[in-house]
């Protein structure tokens, strides 16, 4: 028999804790053994910023949808759902709406007034949140006596809105803070879910709330950390966007979830719409006449309307009426046209998801496609692209070249590869699907085609193109794979997960990521996981960053005079890392010109340095921007490149040919420290603490200059991982980071996924310090600044301006993109307003978005009145958040327009602040 004898303080302590862990333990238990009719959950939407507008913020989902959608399914199963509406609109109104005020209320439907002792006696840690917040009530989520707790109650299920962070309007606490807390609001919330209305197990719903990023330690959460205290001894489910593991892991580690995959949209193509359709179309009158006398007037036409629809910020464009020869007029069509495919085939995702919905035919399609695009040499399985350019003679890669530079031939032969991909897997998937336009029976049917009862469907299409003598045996095995993916596509477990998780039972974990480049991320359902942390970069992902590391020093050295870049500064993000295999921190590897190296469990535990002559080039200095929860989740590579880092500055070699090596020992000089000390480039926050706060700043609209944002990103990213000290943490080390950025020629970051660009969210902005190191630069110069985007297989690297155009053109003025957000309604208005104010924060951060972006906005979404009359009707909080934006972004000089514009905006904003308020003119 074992005695364990502790301490009688700590004995106390450790007692009182594993009795708090056996009670979390006991209420999942629990849920077995209570019945569905009696089982309380509380159901927790999100609301950032604080706007009725943005009630029930998530990732890619239609939140009230799938609620809806949801207690539905839990009602037919047997939950007391008492007093469920008849539509998701209703029941958004019923949230959003104090249904006791006299008028139409600017606040939500409050469900339950906690006073000030009632908290105090119910949260045993609400004098710790009076440092930061006073006594309550405080003045957030409190009518001044009360502390307010939003939502509303059906039978059993409480839907209640999640409180923010409190920062908003209160810029000088976003600056000064190192880490966020909670109020006193915010801990009333958590405290009437577990001890008020008792719920069995709360569902957080959609991607993502506040309550993991709460302070506290990064991993073993204990009873000091703010994420344990609230969240206390309730089952936490929590639905999470199928492609974003890294944050599920913080979700799973800091608040103890059973993460539940939900699909994202299916990518679709951008299109071409307005003048992009026309100057596609006089390019293929140019490919047929171009012969006869009128090629030079075509060309002639081309040029101005590239010019009208702004191309020529991306295309260098002659003058129109110029006389130009043959092979010059086909070089300037090839680039303009080369420039509209890639507008065309960008992926976006069309709307937005809502829970146990499965994708369309049309939507399988569009997912197939993309996944056939990539090559998989582990599988023995070639690409359809790859396939197809074979039968011409070609390597996809080399056409990829031919149509990145403007070769018309390329880019004609690219587009036909591009069609015929999309028409044999149509032809595929048409034959599982009814005449609803649903797959079904999709196990049955495959057989059959793939089973050779039936003619293969994708010969047959292709028997009707060019490239009728693709390779059989090569199409066969790709397509017996994408008919395995077609099964796990349509194979949803949104709602049935969930019930299972309801009644205590396991849930099958899954692989998070992106569905396109790792298929077994499919069938959504799944309690997500992400993947060995050790086990990064793997081969295949040093491959593909070197050939984007090269494209960016080729890319730097045109745009800088033929001068390699000494310093760049760049981001490392979890989920990206995650998707990639680690395709971002092997890039920081290949700049410096070092190597991973694997044991023999494959895990990477060290690098080893390139030589000169292999490399070619000097090496590259970096500054690594991790975000907090690539931080949370990466930790030893993190130690794994600051050892990097410092091994390549001590080497013995000239500085013209070793960047770090020249800098450390420049910064070691005025810091007074050592050579190793100053080569210090891996930075992130203070442990337990996420992003700059610049956009939550950007967000509210609560700053005053430019210089605050950069002092917020400063103070809150200063903090250096020190390989020398470990166990020791982040270390604030500002003076260092600032030199560091000093020396930056460029910035840098990747985008991995179509789901998510530039202004989908505010996480790029916020790590962007394009405007700061040109501030920071002793010769004042701006760097440049530039994107890896590597969503398709031929990977690209614009600059930062270039996306921003790409973006605003395949998203915000898409009207293919806009539309599919106006089916969502109330929230696909919110997801529009989200776009121009994510605009705004690139303007503020890197000053690369052309005032012609927020004209054209403008032009859609303000002067259309039929298009105004819709956002405004649907959603006239998040359409007044629109109309608050534009008119910051010409107060802020990002934009330049009209006093008409000007003056109309101010009339419509006056006008829906009345409507909100219910007054009728």
């Amino acid at each position: 028999m074992l005695f364990l004898v502790f301490d009688s303080g700590k004995s106390h302590a450790l007692h009182k804790r594993v009795e708090q862990l056996c009670t979390r333990a006991i209420r999942w238990a629990e849920l077995k053994r209570k019945t569905k009719m009696d089982k309380k959950l509380a159901i927790t939407v999100f609301s950032f910023p604080p706007d009725k507008g943005n009630v029930g913020t998530a990732a890619y989902l239609n939140v009230f949808s799938s609620i809806y959608s949801v207690l539905k399914d839990l009602k037919k199963d047997g939950y007391n759902v008492e007093g469920l509406p008849e539509t998701p609109e209703e029941l958004i109104e019923e949230v959003i709406h104090d249904k006791e005020a006299q008028f139409n209320s600017p606040n939500l439907n409050v469900v339950y007034r906690m006073n000030v002792r009632e908290y105090q006696a119910l949260t045993p840690y609400a004098n710790m949140l009076e440092e930061n917040w006073g006594k309550p009530p405080g003045h957030l989520n409190s009518d001044g006596e009360n502390l307010l707790v939003y939502g509303k109650q059906y039978g059993n299920i409480f839907i209640g809105v999640q409180p923010t962070f409190g920062y908003e309007g209160d810029p000088m606490r976003l600056l000064f803070s190192k880490s966020a807390s909670p109020h006193h609001g915010f801990a009333a919330y958590y405290t009437f879910v577990e001890k008020i209305f008792k719920a069995d197990a709360v569902l957080h719903f959609g991607t993502h709330g506040s309550l993991e990023f709460m302070p506290g330690k990064q991993v073993g959460m204990s009873d000091a950390c703010f994420p344990d205290s609230l969240i206390g001894n309730i089952p936490n489910i929590y639905y999470y966007a199928a492609n974003n593991p890294s944050e599920a892991t913080v979700a799973k580690r800091r608040s103890y979830a059973n993460t539940i995959s939900y699909l994202t949209p299916p990518a679709e193509n951008a299109g071409l719409y307005k003048g992009l359709k026309q100057l596609s179309e006089l390019i293929a009158s140019y490919q047929s006449l171009k012969d006869t006398g009128r090629g030079n007037q075509i060309v002639s036409s081309i040029i101005s309307t590239a010019k009208q629809c702004n191309l020529d910020k991306d295309v260098d464009l002659p003058d129109e009426g110029e006389e130009l020869p043959a092979n010059e007029r086909d070089l300037v069509v090839g680039k303009v046209y080369g420039k509209l495919m890639e507008i065309e085939s960008r992926l976006l995702p069309c709307g937005l998801h809502v829970i146990g919905e499965p994708p369309t035919a049309v939507e399988a399609v569009a997912t197939l496609v993309n996944i056939a695009a990539l090559d998989r040499p582990e599988e023995n399985i070639f690409s359809l692209p790859g396939i197809l350019a074979a039968t011409v003679g070609r390597t996809i890669e080399d056409v990829y070249r031919g149509s990145d530079k403007g070769i018309l031939a390329d880019v004609e032969l690219l587009k036909q590869i591009t069609e015929a991909s999309r028409g044999a897997v149509g032809a595929f998937v048409e034959k599982t699907t009814n005449s609803k336009g649903q797959v079904v029976d999709v196990k049955s049917k495959l057989s059959s085609i793939l089973g050779f009862g039936l003619s293969e469907p994708w010969v047959e299409y292709l028997s009707q193109t060019k490239f009728i003598r693709a390779d059989r045996d090569k199409l066969r095995t790709l397509f017996g794979f994408l008919g395995e993916c077609l099964k796990l596509i349509v194979a949803d477990n949104e709602l049935g997960a969930l019930k299972t998780a309801l009644e205590g039972s396991y849930v099958e974990p899954g692989p998070g990521g992106d569905p396109i480049r790792n298929p077994k991320v499919l069938p959504t359902g799944k309690n997500i996981h992400a993947l060995d942390p050790q086990s990064i970069p793997t081969a295949a992902a040093m491959k593909s960053a070197k050939i984007v590391v090269e494209r960016l020093l080729e890319r730097q050295k045109a745009d800088n005079g033929g001068k390699y870049p000494e310093t760049i500064a760049l981001v490392l993000w979890g989920t990206d890392n995650i998707k990639t295999y680690g395709e971002s921190l092997a890039q920081v590897m290949w700049m410096l010109g070092v190597e991973p190296v694997t044991d023999g469990l494959g895990r990477v535990n060290r690098v080893e340095p390139v030589s000169i002559e292999e490399l070619g080039r000097p090496r590259i200095d970096v500054v690594v921007n991790c975000s907090g929860v690539f931080r949370d989740l990466f930790i030893n590579q993190m130690n794994l490149l600051d050892r990097a880092v410092k091994m390549v500055a001590e080497l013995d070699e000239p500085i013209e040919m070793n960047y770090v090596r020249k800098h450390a020992q420049e910064q070691a000089e005025e810091l007074g420290v050592s050579v190793r000390e100053a080569a210090t480039r891996i930075f992130s926050n203070a442990s337990g603490s996420y992003s700059s706060n610049v956009n939550l700043a950007v967000e509210n609209a609560s700053w005053t200059d430019e210089k605050q944002l950069q002092d917020m990103y400063l103070s809150r990213k200063s903090f250096a991982f020190d390989s020398d000290a470990p166990g020791v943490g982040m270390l604030e080390k500002r003076k260092t980071f600032e030199l560091a950025l000093a020396t930056a020629d460029a910035t840098f970051q990747n985008l991995d996924s179509s789901e998510i660009s530039l202004t989908d969210v505010s996480h790029y902005f916020d790590s962007d310090p394009t405007k700061l190191v040109q501030g920071l630069r002793k010769d004042g110069r701006a760097p440049s600044s530039y994107i890896a985007d590597t969503t398709t297989a031929n990977a690209q690297v614009r600059t930062l301006s270039e996306t921003v155009r790409l973006d605003a053109r395949t998203k915000l003025l898409n009207p293919r993109w806009y539309e599919g957000m106006m089916k969502s309604g109330y929230e696909g208005v919110r997801e529009i307003e989200k776009r121009l104010t994510n605009t705004v924060g690139w303007s503020a951060t890197s000053g690369q978005v052309d005032n012609w972006v927020y004209e054209e906005a403008n032009t859609t979404f303000i002067e259309d009145e039929e298009m105004r009359k819709r956002l405004m009707d649907t959603n006239p909080n998040s359409f007044r958040k629109l109309l608050q934006t534009f008119l910051e972004a010409n107060g802020r000089g990002y934009w330049e327009t009209s006093e008409d514009n000007l003056e109309r905006l101010r009339e419509l904003y006056s006008e829906v602040e009345d409507k909100i308020e219910g007054i009728d003119r």
